[in-house]
């Protein structure tokens, strides 16, 4: 029987739930493609990416481990690459340089840089911008360590350069509600108070990763989410040659809703969230919407935003059994099994 081609677009914790889920689907053989977005510009990969102009790390890390093999080995080496160096107690700091995460300029002296450059980078972060100088070519670098840690599947960078996120937000200034400013860095709109009202890449129109526009081509299924939405999912559909091929793809689409608004998407309804989808990307078709019904509420104008897209809402308990707002990646595995192994 030939294995289901899927592709998973995201980035970060979402990306990592979704890739899980993938592989704790029973009784399906998937050959698993995550296709990470490039603009990390906080933390460890935010501190690589000014230091070295690297293709920031970090989520593309997460996504490597999330797909390790089973063996011993295997395990512990994707425990290392998620490990990170913490700080020495007595350490002595700094004032003025990024915080001890390294995620931005810090204004207060009080906030201080560790003189250890080690503290707060993740150990797959600094092998990965080894490998990727050492080979000039991010995708090798990525296949490489996927052979180190028996990844099951393949991880791929949407595009092969570093990008920005820039969003216009209105009223980041709580004093000003009505004032729209450019907010600029993925950290800062992933943080930002206020409602995001249009995103976009920089620079414009960035090219993508040929391998990854290969993998769209080729796939049965494309799953979007979960994850930051703003940051993390639609980013993909403004890359515009991977979202012609995500349009032109055979491939059927499911999107997988996140459990509760984030910063990000303060003000946004569940329904909103796939309305933002077809925004971006008005030629998007979507086969089937996966939500949490305890998170959808009223499943009424979830259904009919599914609908708009072309997609019937399925709804299964896909959340963590303490109430928090997490996936619980065995529970989204089973709700996935009966959906992408469905003929067409």
């Amino acid at each position: 029987m030939t294995a289901i081609k899927v592709v998973a677009f995201g980035g970060g914790h979402g990306l990592s739930a979704s890739l899980r889920a993938l592989r704790s689907a029973a009784g399906l053989d998937l050959d698993i493609t995550a296709v990470v977005t490039v603009a990390d510009d906080g933390g460890s990969s935010g501190r690589l990416r000014a230091q070295r102009n690297a293709l920031p790390p970090g989520d593309l890390r997460q996504a490597l481990a999330a797909l390790a093999g089973s063996d011993p080995v295997n395990q512990l080496t994707a425990e290392l690459f998620q490990h990170r160096f913490q700080a020495d107690p007595g350490e002595r700091r700094v004032a003025g340089g990024p915080d001890d995460r390294g995620c931005a300029p810090v204004a207060d002296a009080a906030l201080e840089l560790p003189t250890d450059p080690l503290t707060g980078h993740a150990v797959g972060n600094l092998v990965l911008c080894g490998l990727m100088e050492m080979l000039g070519n991010p995708v090798a670098a990525l296949d490489h360590v996927a052979r180190m840690i028996g990844v099951t599947g393949r991880v791929l960078p949407m595009s092969c350069e570093p990008l920005g996120i820039e969003a216009e937000v209105r009223g980041a200034d709580p004093g000003r509600p009505g004032q729209v400013v450019t907010v600029r860095g993925q950290h800062a709109v992933a943080v930002t108070p206020g409602l995001v009202e249009t995103v976009r890449l920089t620079p414009k129109g960035p090219a993508a990763c040929p391998q990854a526009l290969e993998a769209v081509a080729a796939a049965d299924w494309l799953i979007f989410g979960p994850g930051s939405w703003y940051t993390s999912v639609i980013p993909h559909l403004l890359v515009p040659e991977l979202a012609s091929a995500i349009v032109a793809s055979p491939a059927r689409r499911l999107v997988n809703l996140n459990l509760a608004a984030e910063k990000e998407t303060d003000g946004l309804s569940v329904a909103d969230h796939l309305a933002a989808l077809s925004w971006y990307l008005p030629e998007l078709h979507v086969d089937t919407v996966l939500a949490d019904g305890k998170a959808v509420g009223d499943p009424e104008p979830v259904g009919r935003a599914a609908e708009s897209l072309g997609a019937r809402l399925v709804l299964a308990p896909v959340s963590v059994a303490d109430g928090s707002p997490r996936h619980d990646f065995e529970a989204l595995g089973a709700a996935l099994v009966p959906l992408l192994g469905a003929d067409r």
